[in-house]
């Protein structure tokens, strides 16, 4: 199957703004780790930091596959546009491995984040509040 150059320059926009959510995600998790308070730290801040450091790399991972899927996307265009066609094809297929790599960690990361946070919930022990929906609450 012959792929146009147009083929790969499709995904530019899709990778790029998924190493932008990779690079949010990475924000997010830095900034969680910078106000982590150890003073008031116990036994069950051990999880949480353990889940941090696992997310930590695993959106490094993440990252490192997206850009080397970027990367070879680019090289598959430049074979493809020098008429190495097979060549071109084959270094695409790789790009797209990558990419797939990429969002295979990606839903690992979730995974571990909603654990993270149920885990989190979990401690807190807070009862579920019933709320009554009449009219005095709607007037307020």
């Amino acid at each position: 199957m012959d792929i146009t150059l147009t083929t790969p320059a499709m995904l530019f926009p899709a990778i790029s703004l998924l190493l932008l959510a990779y690079t949010n995600r990475f924000l997010a998790l830095a900034s969680i780790i910078r106000n982590f308070d150890l003073s008031e730290s116990n036994e069950n801040d051990q999880g949480q930091i353990k889940s941090l450091r696992s997310r930590i790399q695993l959106i490094k991972n993440m990252q490192g596959a997206g850009m080397g899927s970027f990367f070879l996307c680019v090289l598959s265009m430049l074979a493809i546009y020098a008429n190495y066609q097979t060549v071109g094809s084959t270094i695409f297929a790789s790009s797209l491995v990558l990419l797939l790599y990429s969002l295979w960690l990606s839903v690992r990361e979730i995974h571990i984040s909603v654990e993270a946070l149920d885990m989190h919930l979990s401690h807190l022990n807070l009862p579920a509040k019933k709320r009554s929906w009449n009219k005095q609450n709607i007037n307020r």
